[in-house]
């Protein structure tokens, strides 16, 4: 059964935004997923060591029920620290080819009208990291500034960083101070459209990650003995180095950054939206493809 090809080169209304959004998931779920795991998986695995190594750790470190056994020393601190560096480090080198590899498959897509071609996604995923490492630096010192100065400039730059790396991927001869500076100006063209799809999302994303988070939410209360009322100090203190508290929240992390990638695959849908209410080259394209059949 052929799949339906959906068209990402076109103006879309606000419920169309959702619905190619989630048939674009649903349609390509499997080799989206495998392409994804293929490139970015030994990243995401480190990622979710790196955090389950520093749960333990730093549970152990701030364990103060024995304080002559003098946890709190010199040696675990180092290895805290050393753990902390490996799990940012593998969550940013995660989040790049995630969101690289995402996009140059929907490129992929596009390119070859509904196919995609795993070797090139690979190819230019790992050839863009440093560009996406750039991108990524920009769009968090952005949101930083934006933060102190209030939350409206918030809720105004979400828009454009929502957008940046699609203009990089899919306008490939603008550079990444260019597709940086370009975002804010395609953002304009219908800033409301996409405002509103982002909030949609976003509270999507907040309640399908408190779903996940449940049964950690859960663990925890009974392991601490607040369900049963009898709350015990050594549990609350050392809860968060058991093994099945730093499993569950491992799970739950990782759900969390698999629903990063409805936001990324938006955000490309939403840049095509802009694109061609400024640009229409999808329009023409489509219409010099109708005249090569005609002839």
């Amino acid at each position: 059964m052929n799949k339906p090809y959906i068209e990402f080169r076109k103006q879309r209304d606000f419920s169309a935004i959702f619905s190619d959004t989630f048939g674009f998931i649903r349609n390509e779920f499997k080799l989206f997923i495998k392409t994804i795991f293929n490139i970015a998986g030994p990243a995401i695995l480190v990622f979710m060591l790196s955090l389950a190594a520093y749960n333990y750790v730093a549970g152990d470190l701030f364990n103060f029920t024995n304080i002559e056994a003098a946890s709190f020393n010199s040696s675990n601190i180092a290895v805290t620290i050393s753990v902390l560096i490996i799990y940012l480090i593998s969550a940013i080198v995660a989040y790049i080819l995630t969101a690289a590899t995402t996009l140059f498959y929907i490129k992929s897509y596009i390119d070859n009208k509904g196919t995609i071609d795993p070797v090139e996604i690979k190819k230019n995923t790992l050839q863009s990291f440093w560009s996406f490492f750039g991108l990524s630096f920009l769009k968090g010192m952005t949101i930083l500034i934006a933060t102190m100065l209030c939350v409206l400039p918030v809720l105004y730059a979400m828009i454009p960083m929502a957008i940046v790396f699609s203009i990089y991927v899919f306008e490939p001869k603008r550079s990444t101070t260019d597709a940086f500076s370009q975002s804010f100006k395609l953002a304009n063209s219908d800033f409301w459209t996409a405002f509103g799809v982002f909030i949609v999302l976003g509270i999507i994303y907040y309640i399908l990650s408190m779903v996940f988070s449940i049964p950690s939410i859960i663990y925890a209360l009974v392991s601490t003995g607040i369900f049963s009322g009898e709350i015990d100090p050594s549990n609350m203190s050392t809860f968060t180095a058991d093994p099945v508290m730093i499993v569950l929240n491992v799970l739950n992390t990782f759900f969390q950054f698999l629903l990063n990638i409805i936001l990324m695959v938006a955000g490309a849908v939403i840049y095509f939206h802009l694109h061609e209410k400024v640009n229409f080259t999808g329009t023409y394209d489509r219409i010099n493809e109708i005249g090569k059949i005609d002839e």
